[in-house]
């Protein structure tokens, strides 16, 4: 292997696991949407919430 291809996977595989890293971020923060139930009050809010 010459030398630019070592560096271009070495730069892919250091990309790849920043985007991996993120994507397990923004997971932990966030949940399923299909995990909450279905609530009255999303379902058809009310006009008392205010």
């Amino acid at each position: 292997m010459n030398k630019n291809k070592i560096v271009f996977i070495i730069l892919a595989a250091i990309f790849l696991l920043i985007m991996f890293w993120i994507g397990i971020d923004i997971s932990r923060k966030t949940t399923f949407p299909g995990s909450k139930g279905n609530l009255k009050e999303r379902m058809a809010p009310t006009e008392s919430s205010n």
